[in-house]
């Protein structure tokens, strides 16, 4: 069972690795994750061996408050509910600002004449008399004394959770906090006794002594630039979940329900699936469903990132939380609550922001033992400079720098603002991603296994090729038409699409007639009319001879040929395939690009495999693969030491989707392959894989540049607040100095993780290679592309097998036609525009022959 809670009183990483380290020790617990960022916890765990309320118990006990997350109590939390819950949250957040500006604006209120009367006779400002002369010395500390008071008390927090955490054994941040003020105000208060001292016996040199070494502006400074830092932080930490807030604004609120033949308004928790749910133009579509009745367009942006609206009938699915744009629609409820795909959304970028990359856990690791080894540096550091001579005073100040300058926030937040901006900006561009370390791992993937269908390909059968014989082009597709209307076979369907795309009508068919495993049959104007394969064409006693070449070509394309023939001749030939999307050419392309080898997966014949390949630039195909034996082809990749992402969208995809070390989904692909995946694309497109892998790596970049500052900052400012360049090079950091970088060391972290907010999704239009092909990647006819005819002489032509060899070699660009003529030793060939004869001629030669004239 996997639970959320949320953790109180967390103000650094050496806190989150200390819940964390003590739920992990429960019997039974199998994962555990927490979140200094978004101050929650999430538990995987047995419920035979463990209950919540010791998992709250194990919290409490190391020093922190826990209590289960408003979503795990609440299953169906959507609509008002989840907007109860998100509201809460930012509330939250906002009185967590709130709280950390009023105590800013109180210690800043205070600190400003406390630093005016410290440091007023340094810089000869005017000062009332009571703070001149070694006589008022006592009045002059007292008075810091009482200004700095408000201070402390407005920062008492620090002091309350430091050495609350530094008696439970597991320092943090707070800690050092509370030591380093308290040691300046301690140091302070037995300056004012000594001074008092020195005035009754008359011994002014101590007097003097200790009222230029009081330390109240230091205290009183470190807490205030402290808190100014926490507030900096804050602010920049409520920017990093924007996208899933926004996201979660999208929840619409309630539904219009058609009951008892009335229409009802009611809060959409409440809408019961099966339900007709009734959604006006401008409205939001409160449910998963099926339009009934109607027909709009729908803006999916919010879901698929999608920009433009897309078009829906009677029949199609909608999802919760789009825009209905134009039409009124009816629509029965599929999925309601927490089921929709808005609400797993917005799950799945929750628990992504809350989990952990594996590279959070070197900063958990140092977190750990930090603090208290910082104690030991400060302790050491006092000693030190004690045992070489300097003054008390001297070697305070260099204490209380080392505990003030190495707060360990920095390290917490590096990885968790990283990640939370990085799935929320996926979600954005419709990619989610299901946790850190699947955000992580993705970055270094050099292998991209891709299904074919569904997945680069359309996923259903289209007209790609239309070639007229004895009939003019409209009368083939009205007798097309007209044959396939009654047929309710996958290729008739697409004949029937390409009939409507094209206006033409269609001619009323009788006597209609299936033959199994061949084709149709029917009669049109008293004339019988056959459409099937070449077995069809034979057994009615209609000759295909003269055409086999284009079956041929249009067969080893990948295509399948459909022959429409009358009773004495063939009339045309129109090919049918499943063709790959407008994109994938673009996105296989980029993935090269940027390093990465392609490989397509598939289970159909190596013929059409091939087909399709060779239109694509793929590193390697694969074909004819059983469904179960997928995942064995990515295990084998993995054994080459590879890092490998499997791309389906298929039920049979789904074990090779949990063996891959990246698994990614088309999101329109089923739910098994769905739950297999570790990240999921919203719309359907492959440009996303690489969108995908480049936020990856600039997610894992980022958090690479956070740790490294870091770490460089406290490996380069301890030293420092420690004295260690003082000898040297005079080198001396003051308290006040010290918190100041402290504080916005955190700041700069995340600052840094915000610039993620700027990466751009991928767009195929950036791609050349797709400008190219961008007619034939829309699904336009290629046969209708302008072609040219050449010629080209070859030498080293002997025999029919040489000829074979060479047209091979021509008939591998796409939509050409080739006569090679052995006595004459050249080739005729009928190439499209696109093609250049370079290409041809290095064809041939590849083949093993010499084009030694081309002629145009």
């Amino acid at each position: 069972m996997k639970q959320k809670f949320n953790i109180t009183g967390m103000t650094c990483s050496a806190c989150s690795t200390r819940v964390e380290k003590g739920v992990a020790k429960l019997e039974g617990v199998l994962n555990v994750s927490v979140n200094l960022l978004t101050n929650t916890m999430q538990v995987e765990y047995e419920e035979k061996k463990l209950s919540e309320q010791q998992i709250l118990a194990s919290v409490e006990h190391a020093g922190y408050g826990a209590v289960l997350s408003d979503s795990q109590k609440e299953k169906k939390s959507v609509g008002n509910k989840k907007e109860n819950q998100n509201a809460a949250q930012k509330n939250l957040v906002q009185e967590h600002v709130g709280e950390m500006k009023k105590r800013f604006v109180v210690s800043l209120a205070f600190l400003v004449p406390l630093m005016y009367i410290s440091m007023g006779h340094m810089l000869n400002f005017p000062l009332p008399g009571i703070f001149h002369g070694q006589e008022n010395a006592v009045t002059f500390a007292f008075t810091q004394f009482l200004f700095c008071l408000p201070v402390i008390y407005a920062n008492r927090n620090y002091f309350t959770k430091g050495f609350s955490t530094l008696l439970h054994g597991a320092p943090n941040m707070d800690s050092l906090i509370a030591i380093g003020s308290t040691s300046a105000l301690v140091y302070g208060i037995f300056a004012i006794y000594r001074m008092s001292y020195g005035l009754g016996t008359g011994n002014m040199q101590i007097v003097e002594k200790y009222s230029m070494d009081l330390y109240f502006e230091s205290a009183a400074m470190i807490l205030t630039l402290i808190t100014l830092g926490k507030f900096l932080e804050a602010k920049s930490k409520g920017k990093t979940s924007e996208a899933l807030t926004k996201l979660m604004d999208l929840a619409p609120k309630t539904a219009l329900v058609e009951r008892n033949g009335q229409q009802v308004q009611v809060p959409v928790e409440e809408v019961e699936t099966g339900e007709i749910v009734l959604v006006k133009p401008g409205s939001s579509v409160p449910v998963d469903g099926i339009i009934l009745e109607g027909n709009t367009s729908i803006d999916e942006a919010a879901i698929t990132g999608e920009s433009m609206p897309v078009y829906k009938d009677e029949g199609m699915n909608v999802i919760a939380a789009t825009i209905n744009k134009s039409g009124f629609i009816k629509v029965k409820a599929t999925k309601v609550g927490a089921d929709t795909t808005f609400s797993q959304i917005i799950k799945l970028v929750e628990e992504a922001s809350a989990s952990k990359a594996p590279i959070a856990k070197l900063a958990d690791k140092i977190s750990g033992i930090f603090v208290p080894v910082v104690i030991g540096i400060a302790l050491v550091t006092a000693a030190v400079w004690l045992i070489m001579g300097a003054n008390f005073e001297f070697a305070l100040s260099s204490a209380i720098c080392v505990l003030v300058i190495s707060c360990p926030c920095a390290l917490g937040l590096a990885t968790p603002v990283a990640i939370m901006v990085g799935t929320g900006k996926g979600a954005e561009n419709g990619i989610l991603i299901k946790s850190g370390e699947a955000l992580e791992l993705a970055h270094s993937v050099d292998c991209v296994v891709l299904d074919k269908t569904g997945t680069i390909t359309q996923g259903k059968p289209t007209v790609t090729d239309v070639l007229p014989i004895n009939v003019t082009k409209e009368q083939l597709i009205e007798i097309a038409g007209g044959l396939e209307a009654k047929s309710e076979h996958p290729l008739a369907e697409a004949i029937m699409h390409y009939t409507e795309e094209q206006n033409a009508s269609i001619l009323e068919a009788e006597n209609f007639q299936s033959v199994s495993g061949k084709g149709v049959k029917a009669t049109i104007d008293n004339n019988t009319y056959f459409a099937g394969n070449q077995k069809m064409m034979e057994e009615s006693g209609i000759s295909t001879k003269a055409y086999e070449k284009d079956i041929d070509r249009l067969a080893s394309e990948g295509k399948t040929p459909m022959i429409f023939a009358n009773q004495t001749q063939i009339l045309g030939i129109m090919a049918v395939a499943d063709v790959i999307k407008p994109t994938s050419r673009a996105a296989i392309e980029k993935l090269r690009q940027i390093g990465i080898e392609v490989t397509m997966l598939t289970g159909d014949n190596k013929k059409t495999a091939e087909g399709i390949g060779r239109d694509l630039p793929l590193n390697h195909i694969i074909s004819e693969v059983l469904p179960q034996d997928k995942e064995k082809v990515l295990s084998q990749l993995q054994k080459l030491g590879k890092k490998v992402a499997m791309v389906g969208d298929g039920i049979n995809d789904a074990p090779a989707l949990v063996r891959a070390d990246v698994g990614i989904a088309i999101g329109a692909g089923t739910d098994v392959a769905v739950e297999s995946a570790d990240i999921i694309l919203m719309k359907n497109d492959l440009m996303d894989v690489v969108t995908a892998i480049r936020l990856s790596k600039a997610v894992i970049r980022n958090i690479k540049q956070n740790l490294f500052w870091a770490f460089f900052y406290n490996c380069l400012g301890i030293p420092l607040a420690a004295g260690v360049f003082f000898p040297l090079f005079g080198w001396k950091l003051s308290p006040m100095f010290a918190a100041a970088a402290m504080s916005f060391s955190s700041v700069f972290v995340v600052s840094n993780a915000l610039r993620l907010k700027m990466f751009k999704a991928d767009s195929p239009g950036d791609n050349n290679l797709y400008k190219g092909h961008l007619m034939a990647e829309n699904n336009k006819y290629i046969n209708q592309e302008e072609k040219k005819m050449v010629t080209l002489k070859i030498d080293g032509m002997m025999c029919e097998n040489c000829v074979k060899h060479v047209k091979d070699a021509l008939e591998s660009f796409k939509d050409t036609t080739v006569d090679v003529n052995l006595d004459h030793k050249e080739a005729k060939v009928e190439i499209p525009s696109s093609v250049s004869t370079k290409e041809l001629k290095a064809a041939v030669e590849q083949a093993g022959y010499t084009v030694t004239e081309i002629i145009e």
